[in-house]
């Protein structure tokens, strides 16, 4: 096993005592004093996700940058937490070093494990073993899913309890089903927006937008992904409005010019 260079641990050291020296209570940033794990959360999401965005736009610079961001965020929480005496970062080093070698048993011990399906069970089974479960005692349902209600955004957290329910039966048999269910949810919508409810019109949404998760599913499609993609193209194309319109602000056009401005732009992206 190759060992981490010196010049790595220095860079790592040289953070931690930079977020320590900004948490310094006489001498610190007064913004970096004012966090709790609690506040900074908004930051981990969205550093996380710029990783994803740079990942996905093949830029080693923009990953290695955007990568540092978010270890920030790790070092950060720990900093904080060790500021209100729970933990420190040694801690959450030791503890996912621990879990590796314990979930990875063909790699540290004597297992064998010869596919990615064998390793994955095998590691759902030491989750479980860790959750004081007996062998062959599987968590409960309900708990997976609702970690996953909890933990992640929405729409990713949709995508895996869509992917998990199915895998325990929780299934249509054929694509038309899981299209019928759709067409029952749009309408079932469509009613609640003729009402003054809006909570019942939330809920309907939501069931339209989750049988719309499950036939990207079908699909073999990522809807966290397309959203995203979605959310780029319309970012693009306004960004060319904005150049095909010059000084004139967009909010001076007429809902009709703004179209024409919107097709322009579409048809220079797709070139």
């Amino acid at each position: 096993m190759s060992s981490p260079s010196s010049a790595m641990l220095v860079a790592l050291q040289n953070l931690i005592e930079v977020v320590a020296r900004l948490r310094d209570p006489e001498a610190g940033c007064p913004w970096d004093l004012a966090q709790t794990p609690e506040s900074l959360i908004p930051y981990v999401i969205e550093e996380a996700y710029e990783v994803v965005h740079a990942i996905q736009s093949q830029d080693p610079d923009a990953i290695a940058e955007e990568l540092g961001d978010l270890l920030l965020q790790v070092v950060l929480q720990a900093q904080v937490a060790s500021d209100l005496g729970q933990f420190d970062l040694e801690q959450v080093a030791e503890g996912i070093t621990a879990k590796l070698i314990r979930r990875h048993p063909h790699v540290f011990g004597e297992a064998c494990l010869d596919s990615p399906e064998a390793v994955r069970a095998n590691w759902e089974q030491i989750k479980a073993q860790e959750k004081g479960l007996e062998p062959g005692q599987e968590i409960p349902l309900s708990q997976k899913l609702g970690r996953y209600a909890k933990t992640l955004p929405p729409l990713m957290a949709g995508s895996k309890i869509s992917h998990k329910a199915a895998a325990f039966g929780f299934e249509w048999e054929t694509i038309e089903g899981v299209w019928a269910k759709f067409e029952e949810e749009l309408a079932e919508f469509r009613e609640a927006l003729e009402g003054e409810d809006p909570a019942h019109q939330t809920a309907e949404l939501g069931d339209l937008l989750f049988t719309l998760i499950n036939l990207a599913r079908w699909y073999g499609l990522d809807p966290s992904q397309a959203l995203q993609g979605t959310n780029q193209r319309f970012i693009q194309r306004l960004q060319l409005m904005e150049q095909f319109s010059g000084a004139r602000p967009l909010s001076d056009y007429t809902l009709a010019e703004l179209e024409a401005l919107w097709q322009q732009a579409k048809a220079q992206l797709k070139q």
